[in-house]
């Protein structure tokens, strides 16, 4: 092992570490403190901005006014702090995130280092990613599918047949109400409640964010050895099922966001295959380079079963 590869000179006592630990936690805290105070803001343009998927579904519906409400003169302020938590935690991640890796850093040999930092790099731009498709694409759908169901011009005057048909001596009192019935039926319309709107639509970013990060745990995994392309690639099935699994449990109870789910994450399972085979190959030539490589299938023949 050469001196380049050794572990970088931390022997501090535990206090120091721990004194270390305690100074980057208060930068962590203290980054999310300013950046949550910060989107809360901006929280209203944020809103705004997580509630355009349904309100375009609304108006594609034939609503020209899309309205949402709240039922408690305190969910309207904490929605706003529920947005300024989630996008002040976003924009203090880097931060957050940097100040991990110096903790973490002193502990790792460089070529560790050197190992860990693209994953570093790859993993928010995913997540990113993931949070962009399910804004973009996931949500308006899922949106448009929830919202099919209640369009203003659904009627139910199938339910009453006996009142819409009946003569007006059969109903004892023609009140407005049972001449509107049996004029239109009963009249469907979304009343849309702001704090559950958007719990669907971060719930959405957070798993599409989280789930677009396959690649990198899988890799991650290839390069420690974990896992083989071979046996990614022999347990197909296996994986399908459980991505299946995974999408009906983080995303709503509707089958299309499960589908769209599970056809965004899938071939992030074939790229992994893809890469963890990549890193096997260099990690043959370079055993290969170094005479130290033993070919599996010699070992095979010179110990039969």
């Amino acid at each position: 092992m050469t001196k380049s590869d050794e572990i970088d000179d931390s022997s501090a006592p535990l206090i120091e570490h721990l004194a270390e630990l305690r100074n980057r936690l208060i930068w962590a805290v203290s980054a999310f403190i300013v950046a949550m105070v910060l989107c809360f803001l901006v929280a209203e343009p944020i809103l705004a901005f997580l509630l355009e998927p349904i309100e375009d579904a609304m108006r594609a519906l034939g609503n020209p006014n899309p309205i949402m409400q709240y039922t408690a003169p305190q969910e309207y302020f904490f929605t706003l702090i529920h947005i300024s938590v989630v996008a002040g935690l976003a924009l203090s991640f880097p931060v957050i995130a940097y100040h991990m890796w110096r903790f973490v850093a002193p502990g790792l040999y460089r070529n560790e280092k050197n190992a860990f930092l693209p994953f570093l790099i790859a993993s928010p731009l995913l997540f990113i990613l993931g949070a962009v498709f399910s804004h973009y694409i996931v949500t308006p759908l899922a949106m448009s599918f929830f919202l099919g169901f209640a369009d203003a011009t659904s009627v139910v005057s199938a339910l009453l047949p006996a009142i819409s048909d009946a003569p007006i001596t059969d109903v004892p009192v023609a009140t407005p109400l049972t001449q509107a019935v049996q004029n239109q039926g009963i009249e469907i319309v979304f009343q849309g409640k702001v704090n559950e709107t958007l719990d669907i639509s971060l719930k959405l970013i957070i798993a599409f964010g989280l789930c677009f990060q396959l690649p990198v745990l899988l890799t991650l995994m290839g390069k420690a050895g974990l896992v083989s392309a071979a046996g990614l690639a022999g347990t197909r099935k296996y994986a399908v099922v459980l991505i299946l699994m995974v999408a009906a449990l983080v995303t709503p109870p509707d089958i299309m966001s499960q589908l769209i789910l599970f056809l965004a994450v899938y071939p992030l399972y074939e790229v992994s295959i893809f890469l963890i085979r990549r890193i096997e190959k260099k990690r043959e030539a370079e055993l290969r380079a170094q005479g130290l490589w033993e070919d599996p299938e010699s070992d095979e023949e010179d110990h039969p079963a």
